[in-house]
């Protein structure tokens, strides 16, 4: 049978210092809290326990972001539709993960919906070229655009 969504949340994310963060909601999980070790000149994700630091293309903005639980590995996206994809791994005590930015987290959370498990995310980003040159001149919305598909690690 084939792998299905069994989840989808369409959420912005602001990022400052080219960055923003998804964090165990739980911070007893989280020994080293965002921002705290997060390295700017770092691979497009870095996973550290209880959180995963994501490198933006552009300074200061607000990221369109779509968040997907599937019950198994999804397929890959097509080829060409985005500019960078990563992959990574996230223990989750609560089911839920907070979005941070340099300023502390954001409103919005990702829900994955099954507490104390580990977690598989593939990471992809688009717009990464226009976003780094209009965050130079103005904050722009939506230019950057990620998708971010979550997956139980034993499915």
């Amino acid at each position: 049978m084939a792998s299905q969504v069994a989840a989808e949340q369409f959420l912005s994310i602001r990022a400052e210092f080219f960055s923003f963060c998804f964090q165990e909601a739980d911070d007893d999980f989280v020994p080293v809290p965002y921002p705290e070790d997060f390295e700017a000149d770092s691979s497009f994700l870095t996973a550290h326990e209880g959180r995963i630091d994501v490198v933006s293309a552009g300074h200061t903005h607000v990221a369109s972001l779509t968040v997907q639980v599937w019950d198994a590995e999804p397929p890959p996206e097509a080829d060409g539709a985005w500019d960078i994809s990563g992959d990574s791994e996230i223990f989750s005590a609560t089911g839920e993960l907070s979005l941070w930015a340099f300023g502390g987290p954001v409103a919005d959370s990702v829900e994955l919906g099954e507490p104390g498990r580990r977690w598989k995310v593939r990471l992809s980003c688009s717009g990464r070229e226009e976003v780094a040159q209009r965050a130079q001149l103005e904050v722009p919305h939506g230019v950057e655009r990620y998708l971010a598909q979550f997956w139980p690690v034993d499915a």
